[in-house]
């Protein structure tokens, strides 16, 4: 084989699509090694993927399959909410092991990074942008712009980085129906994507990202009602891990001949799981504090 496999599947719900997803890959990727494998593990199943969810909104939205719970659903969307920001180290300190960025540092202060200045840590950098209000400030003055977007990659920083930003971009579009409603589209795109280990969270995370502060923010600005309209999500390397193969047959692919789509998956929507997901919140930040006292 010459070609990595270019797959398009779609979906209404987000655990439908993240299904298909999964499956199209499973029968349609290409075996690939990756610089991460350890001696021993077969080759990961890899391709470019392009997904769209039509409806990010409906149920079911959880599908049983993804390796997590719901408590970690939700200190995903805390993350990109910046409440892990501090956890970037300091890129001259060599002792320093903690995160290089985060998703939500690099959209809310792109262009800066930590560093140690006369023994203390302070933000530097050339210039500092926010693009999370760049973005609602030109979606509420033109909805229709093609200009609404927000890039991760910082050649200055990334080209030498042991694990640079997988995510790359968001671009955002609203749509005006006949009644007057926002319906509020995007594009999101990641260089390399973890199918199974982290796709659901990532998909997740960033839907309630767009929600909670995109869609938020310009009906705030605007007095609009501004819905999700669909996601497009992109993976240059959708990959299922060599190590992980074994685990996603046992958790889906041999069971869905046996077992009903409603068995497979959970409306985010019922009350118990949004209770659930609703309380682990006070219980993530106490985490996190927890976290940053031992270290």
């Amino acid at each position: 084989m010459k070609n990595i496999p270019v797959i398009t599947v779609s979906g209404v719900s987000l655990a439908e699509t993240y299904e298909n997803a999964l499956v199209s890959l499973y029968e349609q990727g290409t075996r690939f090694k990756t610089q991460y494998d350890k001696p021993g593990d077969p080759l990961s199943i890899d391709c470019t993927m392009n997904m769209t969810i039509l409806e990010p909104e409906t149920d079911p939205m959880i599908h049983l399959a993804f390796p997590g719970g719901i408590d970690d659903l939700k200190e995903y969307v805390l993350e990109l909410k910046g409440y892990k920001d501090h956890w970037v180290k300091n890129m001259n300190d060599k002792e320093d092991t903690r995160w290089e960025y985060t998703y939500h540092g690099r959209m809310k202060n792109y262009g800066v990074w930590k560093d140690l200045v006369d023994g203390t840590s302070t933000e530097v950098g050339p210039f500092k942008v926010d693009q999370i209000e760049s973005v609602i400030n030109k979606l509420s003055e033109q909805p229709f712009t093609r200009q609404a977007q927000m890039i991760t990659w910082m050649p200055n920083l990334d080209t030498a980085c042991y694990d640079p930003p997988c995510l790359q971009s968001l671009w955002y579009r609203i749509l005006e129906d006949e009644e007057g409603v926002y319906w509020l589209n995007s594009n999101i795109r990641f260089r390399s994507n973890d199918a199974w280990g982290a796709s659901f969270m990532n998909m997740f995370g960033f839907i309630q990202f767009n929600r909670e502060v995109i869609a938020a923010g310009v009906a705030e600005k605007t007095g609009k009602t501004v819905k999700l309209g669909r996601l497009n999500w992109q993976a240059d390397s959708y990959h299922i891990y060599g190590k992980d193969i074994k685990a996603a047959k046992e958790r889906l692919f041999d069971r869905i001949a046996d077992m009903a789509f409603e068995e497979r998956t959970m409306p985010f929507n019922d009350p118990f799981i949004r209770d659930m997901y609703d309380n682990a919140e006070p219980l993530v930040i106490q985490k996190i504090k927890e976290f940053d006292e031992r270290h």
